[in-house]
């Protein structure tokens, strides 16, 4: 990438705009920097998730990650430009299939909960979710290749998967289980 920031505060946005990476203003509230800040966010999620004691594979998966979300935050900042390589999708879609293959099937629901580090991997699955949601309403508006809507579904997937894993990881070294949903707690007060 071409400039790097060496001022913050500019005073540009002052009036409501920012700059895209190809030095064009747009509104703040436009469809691009809604899907960009979701993806800032979601990378500050994730960054707060590997504040956790995490299992040193799961930390290098997320700090690349956050590398990719850094490119797939660029190529949604620069119309027409492409910095989320092929090669990023292949590399969740293997985490996937490897995390995944070593869980128990899932035979119930489960809610958002257990360690702490499970919790926020949810959390990084559901922030996930709407940056999706951010970056799809670019594509129907805008011409976005579809890698970007590809990788943050398949991150949120994942988000998903890895809050089982870490629920199963712990410091401890206790046996750890998803927190499941009880259908029953419905039934029991008249819902």
């Amino acid at each position: 990438m071409g400039k790097r920031l060496t001022q913050i505060a500019t005073r540009t946005g002052d009036d409501g705009t920012t700059g895209l990476g190809n030095n064009t203003r747009v509104s703040k509230n436009s469809l691009r920097p809604h899907a960009m800040g979701d993806v800032d966010e979601l990378n500050s999620h994730i960054g707060l998730l590997l504040c956790e004691d995490l299992p040193a594979d799961v930390r290098e998966l997320l700090i690349d990650i956050q590398h990719q979300l850094f490119n797939l935050g660029g190529e949604i900042s620069i119309p027409g430009f492409e910095l989320l390589k092929d090669d990023a999708l292949a590399q969740l879609d293997a985490a996937l299939e490897r995390y995944n293959a070593a869980l128990p099937r899932l035979q119930e629901f489960i809610l958002p909960a257990g360690t702490r580090a499970a919790a926020q991997s949810h959390v990084c699955r559901t922030v996930a979710r709407r940056a999706e949601r951010a970056v799809v309403a670019v594509c129907e508006a805008e011409n976005l290749r579809p890698a970007p809507r590809q990788y943050l579904n398949r991150l949120s997937d994942l988000m998903f998967v890895l809050a089982r894993v870490l629920n199963r990881h712990r410091p401890d070294g206790s046996a750890g289980d998803d927190v499941y949903w009880k259908s029953e707690r419905l039934e029991r007060s008249g819902a």
